[in-house]
């Protein structure tokens, strides 16, 4: 099975047979959903997650603070992948 790229607009066709399927969920748990799975896709990158979402870093955090303090794991900064991106010094 073929996978959307993230970054390769999707057609209206497309996102309203996405919603569909979200019918019925709490806006508040798809949100939450969509935040960690930028996350870990970002592999934890605040930033670009941000970015990739929309909003603020700022929003993000106050995000990441809630789901933390309601025991949600949240995605951690990955590190290595971090320095593997930079490249050499």
């Amino acid at each position: 099975m073929l996978r959307h790229h993230p970054h390769s607009p999707i057609s209206s066709t497309s996102r309203r047979r996405l919603a569909r399927w979200l019918v019925g969920l709490h806006v508040r748990d798809v949100e939450r959903d969509l935040v960690l799975e930028t996350l870990a896709s970002t592999h934890g990158n605040r930033t670009a997650a941000a970015r990739t979402l929309g909003m603020s870093v700022r929003t993000l955090r106050n995000k990441i603070t809630e789901y933390s303090a309601d025991g949600i794991e949240v995605p951690p900064p990955d590190r290595a992948f971090a320095e593997f991106e930079a490249g050499p010094r």
